[in-house]
């Protein structure tokens, strides 16, 4: 009960190897509910903790740790008693969401068998199939109780990959099937990169993103394939330049004119994407359309002149241009403004940005060297090394697109004793002899 002692057993739930020793060891050597020492949690409005004792005496309250997909019932939710009693067609309160759920019947689950129960007490694990409202981690209670437990705290996905259909047409299928099994897997994650069009599949590794696709086979019959994500690169400018822009065409009747001359500029602020600055004067080109150069400047900032990449830490002022009194409008001067932005961003030294990551990697002391020349290679930097509890934790800088498989490399370079976690920190100039090779590929893929 101290916890002093931590069991290590060895098996494999794939191939079914270990599972009754398993079972043995926990009815054997683990503590009863009621051995445990009170379960603490948080009132909903106060954040005031309190205690429940595991009794069937004490307000009900439970914790979902699982959902899962069933075949025949549908969602299934598994959760795990910690105080009080709940009873099979009863009503219970979700905490979390601020919700009344009704609970249908109620299921001990043995195996792949649902043996129906009309009651459950403290200390037992159950499943009711179709919640409406509830998710892992979320609190059932008593509503005039109410409790909020602690959550699972899961892991984070260190791995995010590119999902497509197998086969054409099945997009809004496996979009659908990916979903259900977030639902169930709290590791797991799908997000849809609106820039780049990608669903992205997010999980602990390879294995398990492949488990995940062949359940995706099994239980909703669509396959997927998966690759390496786009990498969302950039374009900028170093240089300044100042360039014309008119837009005139006669075609009989009213014709089209506007003219520009507009100042391209880097900002000195990395953190702003834009600024446009309308220095006319003496109505050079009328108040009314120097929104639609504006508007005409951020639609090509969607596609830079490189390589089709967003462009951003960019400031553009209007200075000079010239109207027609009859022919001028603002879908004139919209189009003036692109081609003037666009020529000119060619020739201001325009270059490429990569997405940098911040990786905090946790090893033990005898993998040190091989970690920090795997970093090198990837075009790395090293911030820092920070001994703590008996491992070596290393701040380091890589650009994302030398990072997306490192959750396997590492596993592999440390037999599964490292661990890691990025976030995103800046995006950083490509060095040139990368960059000919990523706009070369950019290029292939519009053709």
């Amino acid at each position: 009960l101290a916890g002093n002692i931590y069991p290590i057993l060895c098996g494999s739930s794939l191939t079914n190897k270990g599972i009754n020793l398993l079972m043995d060891t926990i009815l054997s050597y683990a503590a009863s509910p009621e051995d445990r020492t009170d379960e603490k949690g948080t009132k909903p409005e106060t954040d005031e903790e309190i205690t429940r004792k595991c009794s069937a005496d004490e307000p009900f309250s439970a914790l979902v740790f699982k959902t899962m997909a069933d075949p025949y019932v549908g969602k299934l939710t598994l959760f795990k008693v910690f105080s009080g009693s709940a009873k099979s067609d009863s009503s219970v309160y979700n905490v979390t969401q601020d919700q009344n759920e009704k609970l249908g019947q109620i299921y001990i689950l043995k195996g792949k068998k649902q043996e129906n129960v009309t009651e459950v007490f403290a200390g037992d694990i159950a499943a009711v199939a179709k919640l409406q409202h509830t998710t892992t981690n979320d609190t059932l209670a008593d509503k005039d109780k109410p409790i909020i437990l602690k959550p699972v705290d899961f892991p984070k996905p260190v791995l995010s990959l590119a999902a497509q259909p197998k086969a054409s047409g099945d997009e809004d299928k496996i979009s659908s099937g990916l979903s259900r099994l977030m639902e169930e897997d709290k590791t797991f994650e799908v997000i849809k990169d609106h820039e780049t069009g990608q669903l992205l599949v997010s999980g602990m590794g390879e294995i398990h993103l492949e488990v995940l696709g062949a359940k995706l086979a099994n239980k909703f019959g669509s396959e997927m394939v998966l690759d390496a994500p786009k990498v969302p690169y950039r374009e900028t400018i170093r240089g300044t330049t100042k360039i014309e822009g008119k837009h005139k065409k006669q075609s009989g009747g009213r014709g089209q004119y506007g003219h520009v001359w507009l100042e391209i500029q880097p900002l000195e602020s990395e953190e702003e994407d834009f600024q446009f600055e309308d220095k006319i004067f003496g109505g050079a080109v009328p108040k009314q359309y120097v929104p639609a150069v504006e508007k005409g400047i951020r639609e090509a900032l969607k596609e830079g002149v490189m390589a089709g990449f967003p462009m951003v830490g960019i400031k553009v002022i209007l200075y000079d241009g010239s109207y027609h009194p009859v022919d001028s409008s603002e879908m004139a001067f919209k189009i003036a403004g692109s081609m003037a932005f666009k020529k000119g961003a060619a020739q201001a030294k325009p270059v490429l940005l990569e997405p940098i990551m911040d990786l905090t990697v946790v090893v033990p002391d005898n993998y040190m060297g091989d970690i920090i020349g795997d970093l090198n290679k990837r075009r790395g930097r090293v911030l820092g090394m920070e001994p703590k509890d008996g491992m070596q934790h290393i701040k380091a800088q890589v650009p994302m697109s030398e990072a997306f498989r490192y959750a396997t490399d590492l596993r592999s370079m440390t037999q599964g004793r490292g661990s890691f976690e990025s976030t995103f920190s800046h995006y950083e100039e490509v060095p040139a002899m990368f960059a000919e090779k990523i706009i070369a590929e950019a290029q292939k893929d519009k053709e």
